[in-house]
């Protein structure tokens, strides 16, 4: 059986860290904070928020919500996001997407600072990752990958790394993260031929397919450790992931579950990005 790669385990540990700095911070006269846009009532984008908030609280970190109608004009948004911008006291801002659809996405993701963009939405960030330069933060869930593998000791360097997925928001920037771990990536996609083939020969399998158990055995070596992005509602109404959990577990070397893996870490990602650009105050 395949040994688990828990989230909770990398959470804790990170928590701790986090802890530590953000107490260091505070007797420096630096409150870490994070500041939250939402517009509407979207239960999903509420629930998320209460779980940062909590996530937030058990650190030490300050949070600040700014709520706007879903009606609210593209003017207005804007107006916050610089107005959050200017304000010192906030060092990372969270702003929820996808936005209704009066608004122009590309607009008001520029409107953010780089360097309080904690979850990688903005074109500066992105340039960021692919430099390998200190312009604002990588996506959280690529970054939680990262994370997880640091946490268990796995070392990508040399290592044949298969990313199965081509968005910006994991499956490129976790190409550009494993290059600088000195990895080997190849991103798959649903135009890759022999998909199966190119995986099956993979140490390091980052999936983030985006479809309920897609990636089976003909995927899979025993060797293998595999990173679960997805997070998906199987047919029987669980959670599950991207990869047939099932019968991956008797196969492969380590994996991520779902619930409980990458998801879990995500969040934190957040608030280490939050205390990184707090203590870019103090330099």
């Amino acid at each position: 059986m395949a040994e688990l790669l828990k989230g909770k385990e990398v959470v804790d540990a990170l928590n701790e860290r986090l802890k530590v700095e953000v107490e260091l911070l505070k007797e420096k006269g630096i409150s870490p904070t994070l500041g939250i846009i939402r517009v509407g009532k979207k239960s999903e984008d509420m629930s998320y928020e209460k779980g940062a908030i909590k996530r937030a609280e058990t650190i030490g970190i300050d949070v600040k919500s700014f709520v706007l109608e879903e009606n609210t004009s593209q003017e207005q948004l804007i107006q916050l996001i610089e107005d959050v911008n200017q304000e010192e006291s906030i060092h990372g801002v969270l702003l929820f997407r996808p936005l209704p659809k009066q608004f122009d996405d590309n607009a008001v993701r520029k409107a953010l600072l780089a360097s309080k963009d904690i979850d990688g939405i903005t074109d500066q960030s992105m340039a960021g990752v692919f430099s390998g330069t200190e312009l604002g933060y990588p996506p959280c869930t690529p970054q939680a990958c990262m994370e997880i593998l640091d946490h268990y000791n796995i070392d990508a360097a040399g290592k044949k790394v298969v990313i199965i997925g081509r968005s910006l928001v994991v499956g490129k920037p976790a190409a550009m993260m494993i290059l600088q771990k000195n990895g080997t990536p190849t991103i798959c996609h649903t135009k890759t031929k022999d998909m199966p083939a190119i995986c099956q020969d993979a140490e390091i399998l980052i999936v983030a397919a985006g479809k309920a158990k897609a990636i089976g055995t003909e995927y899979l070596n025993k060797k293998q450790i595999v990173i679960d992005v997805g997070i998906n509602m199987s047919e029987d109404g669980k959670l599950c992931g991207d990869v047939d959990f099932e019968e991956a577990e008797k196969i492969v070397k380590a994996i991520t579950p779902v619930p409980g893996g990458v998801g879990t870490v995500t969040t934190s990602m957040l608030m280490k990005h939050v205390v990184e650009a707090a203590k870019k105050r103090v330099r």
